[in-house]
């Protein structure tokens, strides 16, 4: 069969088919596009992370005369009846992932060990932060700082190679560091390095607001979910027999 959309949360898709359908792991793993492996570990209570049951049902991307195919033979193939909508983000703040940003502060502090000229507005707006994170990392009050390890952005995958150069080339210039930096008095006044700091605070903070508001809206949904799944279950046990 040829290649189908896969389901919009595939591990927690998988984890609502493997407990509330009788699919075969192959058929799971090949419908959430994961490695059987790890549909087995899914379902032996295995695997590192513990996913929340996804309704693929309830999504649209499957129904039930599909799972009971499936169910009636372990070899066929589910097709999905609804492809998730891809999700573009095409201007605001740039999303980081959770598992991304326990990595801010080790971004940061490499940063401010290799390029001590780069501004902590050009930090902020780089990486995504404030600048009470940043001042607490420079100045070893940070509450983790025990475990903060100083490593490459790039490499962790919270911006590009391309802008940390651009931010590092225009830092180094204004520091006078490369031929053709300004001279002291020349060049930004004052007040446009205010404005630009504000603006790079202005960002973070659209940033973070945005971070909180996908997470508000994840834990709604699961709230909204639960509280759908106990309704069930109390319509159920309400039913005459």
């Amino acid at each position: 069969m040829a290649d189908q959309p896969k389901p919009l949360m595939p591990h927690a898709t998988a984890t609502w088919l493997i407990d509330n359908t009788g699919l075969s792991f192959e058929q799971i793993a090949e419908f959430c596009g994961l490695h059987i492996l790890e549909v087995q570990a899914m379902a032996d209570d295995l695997a590192g992370s513990k996913y929340t049951g996804r309704d693929p049902v309830h999504a649209g991307e499957l129904n039930h005369e599909e799972i009971a195919r499936g169910e009636a033979d372990s070899s066929y193939e589910l097709k999905m009846q609804k492809a998730p909508v891809e999700v573009t983000r095409t201007k605001g703040p740039r999303y980081t992932p959770v598992s991304k940003r326990q990595d801010k502060p080790d971004g940061i502090a490499w940063i401010l060990r290799n390029h001590p000229e780069i501004s902590d507005a050009q930090i902020g707006k780089l990486i995504g932060t404030t600048r009470n994170t940043i001042g607490a990392i420079r100045e070893r009050t940070h509450w983790n700082i025990q475990n903060i390890q100083p490593k490459d952005p790039v490499t962790l995958g919270l911006c590009s190679q391309r802008e940390l150069d651009a931010v590092v080339a225009k830092a180094a210039k204004k520091a006078g560091l490369v031929e053709g930096a300004p001279v002291e008095g020349e060049g930004t006044s004052d007040k446009e390095k205010l404005i630009e700091e504000l603006r790079a605070e202005r960002e973070a903070a659209e940033k973070a607001a945005s971070e909180a508001a996908q997470e508000a809206e994840a834990a709604a949904w699961l709230e909204n979910k639960r509280a759908e799944e106990a309704g069930e279950a109390a319509a159920s046990d309400e039913a005459p027999e």
